[in-house]
């Protein structure tokens, strides 16, 4: 499912964000050990305040391909993981790979505000009258 180092789009912490397996995961895992990013601005993407975490795989939404990983650039910083390399600091993405983040974010923003929408509407439909039946 996921090589060491390759990118993916999940939700972690209810936002979808771009991650960075940690270590070689395969199709059965029920869990995959990540290091997140958050975006900052066009194509680029910052260590999130919570640089590693570990999420179900059924919440990984895309598994972007090689070759956009290996063309993504990092950036040095103190920001990601402990070994200074993998998950450290700064991301940019080619422009296919934030195409594909766009997208993804923009149809879980739509189905929270769908919800959202739902919820309301059912808070604003009037209750039925209860008639109790006394003998």
């Amino acid at each position: 499912m996921l090589e060491h180092g390759s990118l993916a789009v999940a939700v972690v912490q209810r936002q979808v964000m771009i991650v960075e397996a940690a270590h070689a995961h395969g199709a059965r895992d029920a869990w995959v050990d990540v290091y997140t990013y958050t975006p900052l601005g066009a194509r680029v993407f910052l260590a999130s305040p919570v640089p590693q975490a570990r999420i179900a795989a059924r919440d990984v939404l895309a598994v972007l391909p090689a070759e956009d990983a290996g063309a993504a650039r990092r950036g040095g910083g103190g920001g990601g993981g402990d070994s200074g390399g993998a998950g450290a600091g700064m991301l940019e993405l080619p422009p296919h790979a934030f195409s594909e983040y766009l997208e993804l974010s923009t149809r879980a923003a739509s189905r929270h505000e769908q919800l959202f929408r739902a919820a309301a509407a059912a808070a604003e439909k009037p209750q039925r009258a209860r008639r109790w039946l006394v003998i």
